[in-house]
Order: structure tokens, then C-alpha cells, then sequence
């Protein structure tokens, strides 16, 4: 079954966006797919929606179905603002990274809580076009909902670190040995292509959003490792740790409350720079969804 949706009923709160290796989870009952259309085109893939665990949830294919799209490819605004369509308020969001330090080898999982864009390609705000929103990004990741995760995946597997710096790179090509070097010396702990775009988007979107990091490789830094970063060896431990990651994924969705007291529920609140009066109407109504509750109905009404 397939539908468009422009804004659905809120009982879907929590979203999953599935990375490499990951293209659906087991166990879903209740299946249907959503084809959800966006002011910013089209999502990676209709949002496959069912219950696991007994919780409603929406589940996107970050690469799509086949993994048909590279980092730079990816729709990350359509993705989002498709989430924020079906009510969704949480995002967990799983991701294959390369290690940058010792201490974080192969097959661990890290909770990051910093993040560092080196992107150059990508859209990266909904935003512009005659509406400016400054939306406050000191913690890039939810810090309620990483705390979950990360309780949540110590009980599960035997190492997963809480916090880290994860610098996102363009892609599609792994980094040089002296870029994983520079990223090394900058404090970075891994390195990954898809991150900052989605954590900086559903700031803007009011969504919370953690990411479940899981660790393939040592990048390239580590001269004469067996475990740099080819592609043979990030899918070999993306199928060792995949069922973890699963296994985390629909043991914290009972944990995950509707109720929210972290910054990200409010991100927006005095963001918006522009003058009511001078907010571009056609923008302003591409982007209700996002501002309708942080404008005047007044300005609102010239949407229409």
C-alpha cells in the first residue's frame, strides 16, 4: 500500500534511518509504506511505517532500497521534513564510521555528542530565501535521547563508548591518510558521510536526533592495520554488528518518552531573525510545517 501524505497524526512519534548495511529491520507487524512528498522533493525512499516492539515507527533507508544513493546524493532535507510530516519527534539514526583513535577499534559502537562538517556539496538548512532562523547547535545531538541509547546499548553489547567528536566528510571516497591524520589531531574519534547534515536539519525541525555509530574500520591513519578501510572490510562488520544494532534499536524504543524537556522541542523559539513583516509569503508557507507555531497568526494568514 502506498500513500502521499502532506502531515499525519502524531501517533508515529519516533523514527529509524537506517544506514549502510541496514535497509529494513526484522520484525516489523503492521507494514505499509508511505510515499511522502516534500517542498524539497523526494525522500531516499517511501517510509516503511509498522510497529516493532509494539511501538509505531517510521523507517527510512538512508541510501535507499539497494543502496542507490551516494552521501552527496542523499535528499537530506526532503528526508527530514518528511519525518516532521508523518508527527515524528524523535530520530535514532544508525551509521557505519571509521575509527580515528586506538581505543575505538572495529565492531564498537559510539553514542557521539560533537560533530564537525567538512561537506562542501550539501543543503544543510531549510532555510534562506527570505526567511533567516539562527537555531542554537553547541550539543548537535539530543542529549536525552543519546543518554537512552547509550544505556540502552551498554546492556546490549560488550563495548559501546558515550560521546565523541564524529567529522562528517563529502565521500564518496574515504579520506587521504593525511586528511585521517589532520582529523586525528583535531580531537575527532570517527568519521563518517552522512551525519551533520541530518543532526543540523532536525535541530531545525524540532526533532530529536541521536545516532547509533557503529564502528568499521581504522580509516587509513593506521599504516599496516588489517582493519583499514576498504570496502570488503566495513561490509564484514557491518553484518557482525547489524543484529546489535537492531537489538538496540527496539530495546530502547519503550524508553523513548513523548514528553520532552531537552533543547530541541523548542530549537526554533526566537530563531527566526526576519522581520513578520518582511518574511517572504511563498517561503513561509513551504515551510509551515516547521514555523507555523513560532510566527503571528496574522503572518500566517498571508500563507494562504
Amino acid at each position: 500500500m502506498s500513500m502521499t501524505v502532506q502531515r499525519l497524526t502524531p501517533e508515529i512519534d519516533i523514527g529509524i534511518i537506517g544506514g549502510s548495511g541496514i535497509y529494513e529491520i526484522e520484525g516489523f507487524s503492521q507494514v505499509e509504506e508511505m510515499v511522502v512528498s516534500t517542498p524539497f522533493g523526494e525522500p531516499s525512499d517511501p517510509y516503511i511505517v509498522g510497529d516493532l516492539n509494539g511501538i509505531r515507527v517510521a523507517f527510512l533507508p538512508r541510501h535507499g532500497r539497494g543502496h542507490v544513493l551516494l552521501p552527496s546524493e542523499l535528499n537530506y532535507r526532503a528526508n527530514i521534513f518528511g519525518f516532521k510530516s508523518l508527527g515524528i519527534s524523535h530520530i535514532i539514526a544508525i551509521t557505519a564510521v571509521g575509527s580515528l583513535q586506538e581505543d575505538r577499534p572495529p565492531l564498537d559502537m559510539v553514542i557521539p555528542d560533537q560533530l564537525i562538517d567538512r561537506t562542501r556539496q550539501r543543503q544543510s538548512t531549510f532555510f534562506g530565501r527570505g526567511i533567516a532562523a539562527h537555531i542554537p547547535f553547541s550539543e548537535p545531538f539530543c542529549p536525552v535521547l543519546s543518554q537512552l541509547l547509550y544505556n540502552t546499548a551498554e546492556s546490549i553489547v560488550d563495548r559501546v563508548h558515550k560521546g565523541g567528536t564524529l567529522v562528517t566528510i563529502e565521500g564518496p571516497a574515504f579520506s587521504t591518510r593525511a586528511e585521517s591524520r589532520l582529523f586525528q589531531k583535531w580531537g575527532c574519534d570517527i568519521i563518517g558521510m552522512t551525519t551533520f547534515q541530518e543532526a543540523k536539519l532536525s535541530r531545525e525541525a524540532e526533532i530529536c536526533y541521536a545516532a547509533l555509530a557503529m564502528v568499521t574500520d581504522y580509516d587509513c591513519w593506521k599504516e599496516g592495520s588489517t582493519d583499514e578501510v576498504t570496502v570488503e572490510t566495513v561490509v564484514a562488520n557491518l553484518k557482525k554488528n547489524s543484529s546489535n544494532a537492531k537489538a538496540i534499536i527496539t530495546a530502547v524504543l519503550p524508553e523513548i518518552s513523548s514528553r520532552r524537556s531537552c533543547l530541541c522541542a523548542d530549537s526554533l523559539r526566537g530563531a527566526i531573525m526576519t522581520a513578520p513583516d518582511s518574511i517572504d509569503r511563498s517561503t513561509g508557507k513551504k515551510l509551515a510545517l516547521l514555523i507555523e507555531d513560532r510566527v503571528s497568526a496574522t503572518v500566517r494568514s498571508t500563507w494562504k
